[in-house]
């Protein structure tokens, strides 16, 4: 578990970034390489709007291109980064990103909601005492923390919003979604391990704590 020492950069709730999911077919499963502008500028409008998925795939000999965002992160703090690829720096067509994990997609690269994903992202996350916290929680009582939502499905969707985000989703039998204020930090350390993340419909990404 990390500490609050840890912590890097505060302030992150609300922070806007965009990446760009690039798939390959390797050793008989697909994964994609993430590309992301986080630290890096916040994905000016003018620059990502712009972007053509096909051209990247061109360019990065990619199966397919997947633009992921614009999305807004509902986190509190970042801690230590640990790389688990090497972090190439790259500009599509202006948009400088970064290369920052590795998303491992099984047998099905399609994106379908509800889907367990496992993603080398070597990062830590910390959401504030006091602060909400949206979760899905799966029929075992899992919880899984929202850590981003996406303005790319519904341009409207925003931290206000969440509060009845579940009233709109179409959850699988036995889901649920809440929201909680949070009584003591909650730091969700994958700087060592695999992190565990899915996404609704609207495409906002939500990760396991454990």
């Amino acid at each position: 578990m990390a500490t609050a020492s840890e912590r890097l950069i505060s302030d992150m709730r609300g922070v806007r970034y965009g990446e760009v999911l690039a798939v390959f077919e390797r050793n008989g499963s697909f994964e994609a390489e993430v590309y992301g502008t986080q630290m890096l500028n916040d994905c000016p409008p003018e620059l990502w709007d712009q972007l053509d998925a096909t051209t990247i795939a061109g360019e990065l000999g990619a199966l397919i291109v997947k633009l992921n965002g614009p999305r807004h992160w509902m986190l509190d703090g970042l801690g230590t980064k640990v790389a688990p690829v090497e972090p190439v720096l790259r500009e599509f067509d202006g948009l400088l990103m970064r290369r920052i994990a590795i998303l491992d997609l099984g047998n099905n690269p399609a994106q379908i909601p509800y889907t367990i994903r496992h993603v080398d992202r070597g990062a830590i996350f910390y959401f504030d005492e006091g602060r909400p916290v949206h979760e899905l929680v799966d029929p075992d009582g899992l919880a899984y923390v929202l850590q981003a939502y996406c303005i790319g499905v519904d341009p409207t969707l925003d931290q206000e919003s969440l509060h009845v985000l579940g009233e709109r989703l179409d959850l699988p039998e036995g889901w649920s979604y809440r929201t909680r204020i949070l009584e003591e930090e909650l730091v969700i350390d994958t700087s060592a391990t695999i992190a565990t993340v899915i996404q609704d419909e609207l495409e906002n990404t939500y990760t396991l704590p454990a």
